[in-house]
């Protein structure tokens, strides 16, 4: 039974990933400048995600209307980040953004609207 909900689970994954890739949001055309000024904003983010999350689908499609460049780290395929998510973010869960303010403190968020909020805010 198992293995009918991980089949099942694996193909609306895939559906999830062609729809996203078809629908993808445009990239705003940014000037050097404005483009310097977002890459240096978002230098100490990351986002911690699974590809076929539809929660993380959502925030990905929110940084890339946005044009932002935060790194995304696989926490399902990659054991350093997973560890990393845990360890230092407190929770396995995804999405989550992490990111440091001027003053180096580091802060997680999680839930996909909490973090599209954020990102709205600060770069909308």
């Amino acid at each position: 039974m198992g293995y009918v909900f991980k089949s099942i689970r694996w193909v609306l994954g895939q559906i999830i990933i062609a729809i996203d890739w078809l629908t993808k949001p445009s990239i705003p055309n940014y000037s050097p400048e404005k483009r310097a000024e977002l890459d240096a904003a978002t230098a100490n983010m990351a986002l911690y995600q699974f590809g076929q999350c539809p929660f993380c689908v959502k925030t990905r499609r929110a940084i890339r209307r946005l044009g932002l460049n935060i790194e995304l780290r696989d926490a399902r395929n990659d054991p350093k980040w997973n560890a990393e998510l845990i360890e230092q973010g407190g929770k396995y869960q995804v999405p989550c953004l992490r990111f440091e303010d001027e003053a180096g403190d580091v802060s997680w968020l999680y839930e996909s609207s909490e973090i599209n909020d954020y990102l709205d805010r600060r770069f909308g």
